[in-house]
């Protein structure tokens, strides 16, 4: 099992020192990624949305600045956010400059005011999702670029320059819609917040209908090395293990800098145990 780490991105925690040293503390322990999350706006009542929040390519791209090892992922960008003709370009950028280091973490979106705050229609998510997948792959491996859908239309373009290699799309969301979505067009599937009994009937799907093994099973936990119970992340982790996950995005939740270290520094110890 690989396991990744997320980054001081949102909240009052967050900051360009933060992250930095938060990357560079991720490689020296030995996680084998950082990540980062993405709003764009938050609602002012009513949502758990931190209203302090990095963009995600672009926090990667300074943490990538600062280390030379370490994996960098987002968990997740929401495609419809974005034209895909841009986004191929920023994240072909950010996987170049980094040596090839991106975990490109996706999913149509659910706050709704986002959506509506950027002119996009939320009943069209999904399917604009599934197109803006179709583009990023035509962006990324034709050359010259030609693609025709309901919305995006590339006339014999030339996207350059193109990744150096195959970058993994993790589909993120656990809804028959995203299910679908990761068997089609994903490289892995990339779970939020799930128990290891919430999460079993999915893996269980995902791997019969995509059996090969670099088909990668990952999930995010709101696990802290402070103040979780050691015992019980452990008991939660062999469950995960047993059923098939092989990745785990591990994010703090302590309010101070000195403190998010310190739960980074046991979760590493922990998850030394499941290497």
């Amino acid at each position: 099992m690989k396991f990744g780490i997320h980054l001081p991105q949102f909240g009052r925690i967050a900051g360009p020192e933060a992250i930095q040293r938060a990357a560079v503390r991720a490689e020296e322990l030995g996680f084998d990624d950082v990540w980062a999350s993405d709003h764009l706006a938050a609602p002012a009542q009513g949502a758990y949305v931190p209203s302090h929040f990095y963009e995600p390519i672009i926090t990667l791209t300074w943490a990538a600045a600062i280390t030379q090892r370490v994996g960098i992922g987002t968990s997740v960008l929401v495609l419809p956010y974005r034209h895909p003709l841009h986004l191929a370009k920023e994240l072909a950028t950010l996987d170049r400059l980094s040596g090839g280091r991106l975990i490109a973490g996706a999913a149509a979106g659910w706050l709704e005011a986002e959506f509506e705050a950027l002119g996009v229609p939320f009943s069209e998510r999904g399917s604009r999702t599934d197109e803006a997948l179709d583009v990023l792959r035509a962006c990324w491996e034709q050359d010259p670029v030609n693609f025709e859908g309901p919305r995006v239309r590339l006339n014999n373009l030339r996207v350059r320059p193109q990744p150096g290699r195959r970058i993994p799309i993790w589909i993120g969301g656990a809804s028959d819609a995203a299910l679908r979505r990761a068997v089609r067009a994903g490289d892995g599937w990339h779970g939020t917040f799930m128990s290891p009994e919430e999460t079993q009937p999915i893996l269980s799907r995902l791997r019969a209908e995509r059996p090969e093994e670099d088909f990668i099973l990952s999930m995010r936990v709101a696990w802290d090395g402070l103040s979780d119970e050691k015992d019980d992340l452990r008991r939660r982790l062999e469950l995960f293990q047993k059923m098939g996950l092989q990745h785990l995005l591990a994010s703090p939740s302590q309010p101070e800098l000195d403190h998010w270290l310190a739960s980074m520094e046991v979760l590493a110890k922990l998850f030394s145990e499941f290497r």
